[in-house]
């Protein structure tokens, strides 16, 4: 005998369990925002807080990944506030970015401001002031403008949100049916979960389409309608990537439509099966198109071993979907399908398969994903990523603890353990009910009234007592239906244990998109190394000189930071110092490090320097020679393989 398993009447206790875990989800949605940036400010030339004896003659920033910026991503305003840069930013090497100065600039206390969107497609705004001659009042707030945050920003983090959840019905959902229950695509709650899914996710594309000109820009919801800024943004990577998620779509809605439409009219049989194997294939072929529009854009696209983690990505995400997508259809078809369609045991064996072959894949995706983001143990604990990650890492092992209970109750219910009983029992019930039904039929017969004591009419008798008897038989079954479901202890623990998942699951999701939005560990670390000492020349009482400027060769293991000790700093012989080391701080040995100096104001240079390898991260030059005073500029090359290689430099002042 087939084992089935029916839903229940518990609509309100659901419905609130469901709201409260919402309203969770919401609350930690609104924590995530403003968004933190995905490329941290290294360096900059002049300094925060530096006094700088005579004006420079640009400003430059380093970056911990590239940047896009526009013409007014990158702003200089004097102490009355306006603004004293000429030209647009430009991209000088590898992630620096200088904009350059008028002549002739007074002294006082200058404020730096940019706004510029990561590789990553996050918003990265900030400012910091420096000073020429003397540090003087300024009419400049300092603090720069917000991009990712307000009520942009929350609206953005919740557009992402949906999206992520519409992908995750929408895929896990199909795939729940094709591989799980296929009598489901005939099931009108499950067709409106998965078509729920589909406008989730094109609605929620849609809003961040029109949301992200403003998010990543000037912060007002008023700009969010601006054609302007959303010609900009089709123009981004981010923007391409989600026209192209779009489109996907388009090709969704058709096989959606094939699902519930031609598929659920055949017969089972050969042509049944083949009809299961096409839309299996065209249905895998979408939903990684749709898993790439995220993969494209998003952390897995740039930085460390960029070309492996996107695919690793899109598998990471096609796993949670089947997993937890599927995990939603389960809930929707126990709580939600008819009588005449219920869920067999065996579907629920089968996805229970599904999902813990999802999980083994998540576990391996994951793991790697971790340790790109995180490369190093004390990242758990020192970075906010690391934090949230743990949290997340928490929450899947209660799903895997909970779902573990689920497959138990899944097993008893395939034996049939306890349910016979409780199926004669009702049985039973439903016989004797028949037998008083047939009794009080047979008396109203006799009497000339109707089963409910109503007079009979004339010619109308046998079709009302038809009618009156039909009702019956359709009451006894609905009572022996809802006794049976009642009693089965084995399906009311696996509808209360997959609720519980799927409450657990909602949060999850706030959580993932959050993490999303949060800083990478790595990317912090080395912003920390980068400004743990001062960014640009620093000049102490004995004379020294030291440079520290971040690097990114764009390989394996290629950022660092290279700092410069020049002793005395002066004109004539100079005792020099290059020190490397890794994000952490540790020190690097790398192939090959070279320096130049250059005196662009005298036309000088550059002049060339081959430091020699002391010890791990340590090279040495001595007699270094600067023929004159003036504003130098430090050219250091630093090469970390056979074909990565770049150089990075700053201006001080000698002499």
């Amino acid at each position: 005998m087939t084992r089935t398993i029916t839903p229940t009447g518990r609509n309100s206790s659901l419905r609130s369990l469901v709201l409260l875990l919402f309203a969770v989800a919401a609350v930690l949605l609104a924590g995530a925002t403003p968004a933190s940036a995905h490329a941290a400010l290294t360096g900059s030339d002049p300094a925060q807080g530096v006094v700088v004896k005579q004006a420079p003659t640009q400003v430059s920033l380093t970056f911990s990944e590239k940047v896009a910026m526009n013409d007014d991503s990158l702003r200089v305003l004097d102490p009355r506030g306006k603004p004293v840069q000429t030209g647009k930013p430009a991209n000088v090497s590898g992630t620096t970015y200088a904009v350059q100065l008028k002549s002739g600039l007074g002294k006082g206390t200058y404020t730096v401001t940019y706004q510029v969107v990561s590789a990553d497609s996050h918003p990265v705004s900030g400012a910091y002031t420096f000073s020429i001659g003397a540090p003087s009042q300024t009419v400049v707030s300092g603090t720069g403008p917000t991009a990712g945050g307000g009520t942009v920003g929350m609206l953005y983090a919740l557009g992402r949100y949906a999206s992520y959840a519409g992908f995750i019905v929408l895929v896990g959902g199909a795939a729940f049916v094709l591989a799980c229950w296929q009598r489901g695509a005939g099931v009108q709650a499950v067709q409106r979960l998965i078509v729920g899914g589909w406008l989730t996710l094109t609605a929620a594309t849609l809003w961040l389409l029109l949301l992200r000109g403003s998010y990543t820009t000037s912060g007002k919801f008023g700009d969010v309608f601006d054609l302007g800024l959303l010609g900009q943004v089709l123009q981004t990577k981010t923007g391409a990537a989600l026209v192209s998620r779009l489109l996907l779509l388009a090709a969704a809605a058709l096989f959606v439509t094939v699902l519930f439409g031609a598929y659920t009219k055949r017969e089972e049989g050969q042509e049944k099966r083949d009809l299961t194997f096409g839309l299996a294939i065209g249905g895998v072929v979408v939903a990684a198109g749709l898993a790439t529009s995220w993969a494209m854009a998003e952390h897995a696209s740039v930085g460390l071993q960029a070309g492996i983690a996107m695919p690793v990505d899109v598998v990471h995400l096609l796993a949670v979907a089947a997993w937890l997508g599927g995990l939603t259809a389960l809930l929707t078809a126990l709580y939600r399908a008819p009588a005449e369609t219920p869920v067999e045991a065996a579907a629920a064996r089968r996805f229970s398969r599904l999902a813990f072959g999802a999980v083994l894949t998540l576990v391996a995706t994951g793991t790697y994903q971790s340790w790109r983001q995180l490369g190093s143990w004390s990242a758990f604990t020192d970075t906010r990523y690391g934090q949230l990650l743990l949290v997340k890492i928490g929450l899947v092992a209660v799903l895997v603890a909970i779902g573990s209970v689920s497959r138990r109750w899944t097993r008893r219910l395939a034996d049939g353990t306890g349910t016979d009983a409780v199926a004669d029992e009702a049985a039973d019930g439903a016989a004797e009910e028949a037998e008083k039904a047939s009794v009080s039929a047979s008396k109203a017969a006799e009497a000339g009234t109707t089963a409910d004591g109503t007079p009979k009419t004339s010619g109308t008798g046998d079709s009302q007592r038809a009618a009156q008897l039909a009702r019956q038989r359709a009451a006894m079954d609905t009572a022996r239906q809802k006794r049976l479901r009642d009693g089965d202890t084995h399906r009311f623990g696996l509808r209360r244990s997959v609720l519980t998942e799927a409450g657990v699951a909602v949060v999850l999701l706030a959580v993932t998109t959050w993490l999303t939005q949060t800083e990478p560990a790595r990317t912090e670390l080395e912003a920390k190394a980068a400004t743990s000492s001062s960014n640009s020349a620093t000049a102490p009482s004995n004379g020294a000189l030291t440079l520290d400027m971040p690097f990114d060769t764009g390989g394996t293991n290629g950022k660092g930071v290279v700092s410069v000790d020049l002793d005395p700093a002066g004109v004539g012989a100079n005792e020099m110092h290059v020190y490397v080391q890794k994000p952490d701080g540790q020190p690097y040995d790398i192939p090959e490090v070279k320096v130049a100096f250059t005196l662009e104001a005298k036309k000088i240079g550059p002049l060339p320097v081959a430091p020699d390898h002391i010890t791990t991260g340590h090279w040495s030059a001595s007699g270094v020679q600067i023929p004159m005073a003036g504003d130098w500029k430090i050219d250091v090359t630093v090469r970390t393989s056979d074909i990565d290689q770049v150089t990075v430099s700053k201006n001080a002042q000698i002499g």
